[in-house]
């Protein structure tokens, strides 16, 4: 029966629609809404907390190392990280949600936020510890994703914390409750199914960290729908 749902659902593959927040439709209005809803749901298990988790992993006992948050989205992780005393720049290619990220972020001296694209970064190699990124690799297909790996590892010298939507049945199902329970935005709605069904298996996102030339050396809890993994430089 599950492997019925799983072939309607198209959860054998990757589905190719495109998220509304990706087809430069939206107003800004509709997009602040839906960043607003991704910052509730970063709140829940294998969110924020979970990425802080990761980082520390790859950051150890330095007391304020230096990240870069790729696909910033409305700048509420970073603010996470300023509350450790972490000092972030966070990038986003799409210039409403990165001023929407200004706007929220202004008054935090420890964030800066840079307009770029994640596959092509404008920063020397090992400017930062750490390279983080939330909700991003699933927008991609699998050789931009490699190439944003890459990128994020040439600009860490400590590693790539990578948290994002794992594909499947009880994820898909826990990903539509989540939105339905938290999500105030029809985009968030429409948005959030089409993550689940985009997202990669632990054993797709394995194979991209290993093409990108990345170890994986943690993981959280895989049996969240939302999962988080530190890599090295092989």
């Amino acid at each position: 029966m599950l492997s019925g749902l799983r072939t309607n659902l198209s959860l054998n593959s990757r589905a190719d629609a495109i998220e509304l927040l990706d087809s430069g439709d939206l107003s800004a209005t509709e997009i602040e809404r839906n960043l607003a809803d991704l910052a509730r749901l970063n709140r829940l298990p294998g969110g924020t907390a979970t990425s802080i988790a990761g980082v520390k992993r790859l950051a150890g006992s330095m007391s304020s190392p230096r990240i870069l948050d790729a696909g910033t989205g409305c700048g509420d992780i970073p603010l996470a990280f300023a509350r450790r005393g972490w000092r972030t720049v966070g990038i986003d290619s799409n210039p409403e949600v990165l001023a929407l990220a200004l706007r929220q972020t202004a008054d935090e001296p420890a964030i800066e936020m840079v307009a770029a694209d994640a596959r092509a970064l404008p920063f020397d190699d090992g400017a930062f510890d750490v390279a983080h990124c939330s909700l991003l690799l699933h927008h991609l297909d699998p050789h931009d994703a490699v190439r944003t790996l890459k990128e994020l590892a040439r600009v860490s010298t400590r590693g790539v914390v990578i948290n994002d939507l794992r594909r499947g049945l009880l994820p898909l199902v826990a990903t539509w409750a989540s939105v339905v329970a938290f999500g105030r935005s029809p985009v968030t709605r429409h948005d959030g199914l089409i993550s689940a069904r985009r997202a990669h298996t632990l054993d797709e996102l394995n194979r991209l960290i290993a093409l990108a030339g990345l170890s994986q050396t943690w993981r959280s809890n895989g049996w969240l729908p939302r999962v988080v993994t530190a890599a090295v430089a092989s």
